[in-house]
């Protein structure tokens, strides 16, 4: 399957952080679930940084090395500037992205997404995940997006 290729300008993200692995979201001790819970309860829509109406962002980064290390995780929103509050601020890198369409419901969706993302990846992908940032964008209730940064194979 075919996904679009963009290319984006580096912007900012402030919000709450979390360090995972896969390892440890497809157990009970999954803590992704838990992060956007704080990040919706914060209400963190009204930081005075945010940039109006702009989508929610799950930012992926410092990755350890591949989709089986440990990873940090930003639910947040687009931002002018740090923010200054106990937000942590993640700039996403300019370049090249893959992205991954998804539609439903929640968490569903979110899953559907990953896979589509670990099964794209394979020997023969024309694209090489570069595991520096990717994100998901949570453009409604029941559309999102998953940008991956790659470059040519």
């Amino acid at each position: 399957m075919s996904y679009p290729l963009v290319q984006l300008d580096a912007f900012e993200v402030a919000g709450l952080p979390i360090r995972t692995s896969n390892l440890i979201e497809s157990s009970d001790k999954a803590q992704i679930p838990r992060l956007w819970s704080d990040f919706f309860a914060q209400d963190l829509f009204g930081v005075d940084e945010r940039i109006a109406g702009t989508p929610v962002y799950g930012v992926y980064t410092n990755y350890d090395s591949d989709h089986t290390g440990y990873f940090d995780v930003i639910a947040g929103v687009k931002v002018t500037a740090a923010p200054k509050t106990h937000l942590q601020t993640i700039t996403i890198n300019a370049g090249d992205y893959l992205v991954f369409e998804t539609h439903g419901a929640m968490p569903q969706r979110m899953i559907e997404g990953w896979q589509k993302v670990w099964a794209y990846f394979t020997d023969d992908a024309p694209y090489t995940r570069l595991y520096t940032t990717d994100f998901e964008q949570m453009i409604d209730e029941n559309d999102m997006k998953i940008f991956i940064a790659v470059k040519p194979a």
